[in-house]
This record gives C-alpha cells, structure tokens and sequence, in this order.
C-alpha cells in the first residue's frame, strides 16, 4: 500500500494504532511510512500522541486534496471498467440490531443473489459515531439524527405503539387518559428512555406523561418477549409488535391519541462519486422500508 494511502487510513482512523488494526500490520510500520512521507514532501502532517493522530494544517490540506483525488481515481476505474452500475466489492452496513436483522437481511440477500462480486459485512449495534474511522459505508439509524457531515437519505417513519399484553389488564382496567399510564409497570428500551416522558397527542392538544418501570432491556424481541408474557407495558416500534396486535394476544393502548413517529435513515459519507453498491442498497432499503412494512396499517398506528 502506497505511503499516501497509509497516511488517508491514519487521519480516518485517528490513530497509528487504528490504522495498523485496520491494516493488519504494526503501528511502527506505520509510523515509517507516515515519516516517510513527511520527509518526501518537507512538512509535518500528523500531531502524534499515544491515542491520537490529528492532522497539522498542512496535513489536512493534503488529507482533503488526496482524498478528493482517490475519490476521482475510484470513479474513473469504475467507469473504465463499466462497473458504474453493478455493485461490487465489499459493502459494510451498521444498523440496530433486531431492525437490521428484520429488514436489512433481505435487501443484503436480495443484492447479493443479484451480483455475485458483491461482499457485504453487516454489523448490528446501536452506536455509529464515525462512519469514516470505523470504516462502515452505510448506516441505518432510527431517531433523530445529530448534525454532522454525513449525506442522509430519509427512508421513511417508524410508528410507535403502547403495547401490552392482553393478559396484562386481567386484574387491572385499561387506561383511558395519559395521567392512568403512570399507574402501569412498564419495560424500557434501555435507560435512557426510561428518563424521556412520554409525549401524546389527543383532542386537547400534547401532554408529556413520566412513567414508571423497574425493567430496561436493550433488545427488542426480548422486549416483545417479556410484553407478550405479561410482564408490563411498552412503548415502542408498531412493526415489532404486528403479529400480537394481528392476533390479539396484545392490545394497543389509548387508540385516540397518536404517538410521535421516529424517522427513520440511510446515512453515507460525502463523496464525489458514490459507488453503485451503496446506491442501490440504499434504494433497495426505501423499497423495503414501506409505510406498511413499518407497521403503519390501520387499526394498529399509533403515529
């Protein structure tokens, strides 16, 4: 690998010892490289310290020129090869776990099927913070989005639902205001939603409601699980849910008030060219991500 490829792996992995990780080499092979470089061109490009690597000025200069000039490079190989629309290579997806696994899956299955020189990496987790040091292409996330420099394509808004079991309300009546939740044992999405209200909108306008649980859980089919046995009530996506609510095993709480849709996202870093294997998974997943697909049917919305 050439030292100016070395030094883009280096900035974008913010570290010597990412970069090797990444590299499958040792830190002070990189190291010489990078040295290597600076010596070739009479400049220093990294501030260097035991956990981080930051580009001088100069270095990143020379960081946003190279990088320009590899992204020009990629497209004209693409084109010269007429590999322009067929994706190929490796593509690494990250999304939430049990969506990923719901509906990015059968897009990947599909895509590959398709172009047998496509390799996919699909990693399931909750915390993307830099596409560009984890080296991931595409990443799914739903919420709100924070700002940053990434290019976001909306692929819809996944309603939300209260859900309980059935069984749940044996020996308790149903709720039938906002203020009635507060009374109800709830199971949480991780903790920090167990600190947010809950925000409902009725014929009076929006109340936030605080309610109470003494159970957060970070996987939503154990979450569904814990729901359909009984265990307590749930805030959370309508299409986790769908078979329960189809069936009536589960109940969906306050129809007369909506719940606020979270939307939902394909985000990939900025570049002159964007390869055919990223746009056509990202158009496969709109195709997949249907308003009904995503649990917006009636009878069962919530938002």
């Amino acid at each position: 690998m050439a030292h100016e490829q070395v030094f883009l792996r280096v900035v974008e992995a913010g570290s010597l010892k990412a970069a090797a990780e990444q590299l499958n080499t040792a830190p002070s092979s990189v190291s010489r490289r990078i040295a290597a470089l600076e010596q070739s061109l009479g400049v220093k490009l990294l501030q260097r310290s035991t956990r981080r690597s930051v580009p001088t000025e100069a270095g990143q200069r020379y960081y946003q020129g190279l990088r320009s000039l590899v992204a020009e490079k990629e497209a004209l190989e693409a084109q010269i090869r007429r590999q322009t629309d067929t994706p190929s290579g490796l593509l690494r997806v990250a999304a939430p776990q049990e969506f990923g696994a719901t509906f990015v899956v059968p897009v990947i299955t599909e895509l590959q099927n398709r172009y047998p020189e496509l390799a996919v990496e699909l990693i399931l987790g909750s915390r993307f913070e830099d596409l560009a040091s984890q080296d991931i292409d595409v990443a799914i996330r739903v919420g709100q989005l924070p700002d940053s420099g990434l290019i976001c394509r909306r692929l819809g808004d996944v309603p939300r639902v209260l859900v309980a079991a059935s069984t749940f309300f044996n020996d308790r009546a149903l709720p039938v205001s906002p203020d009635d939740l507060k009374a109800l044992d709830f199971i949480f999405y991780g903790r920090e939603s167990a600190r947010r209200p809950i925000a409902l909108t009725g014929p009076e306008g929006r109340v936030d409601v605080m309610v109470n649980g003494r159970l957060c859980v970070n996987h939503l089919a154990t979450i569904r699980d814990l729901v359909s046995e009984g265990r307590g009530v749930h805030l959370g996506p309508v299409w986790t849910f769908r078979e329960g609510l189809s069936n009536g095993s589960l109940v969906a709480l306050l129809p007369d008030f909506q719940l606020e849709a979270f939307p939902l996202h394909a985000l990939y870093k900025q570049t002159p060219y964007v390869p055919a294997k990223i746009r056509q998974f990202i158009d496969r997943m709109v195709l997949a991500c249907t308003p009904e697909a995503l649990g917006d049917s009636r009878g069962m919305e919530h938002g």
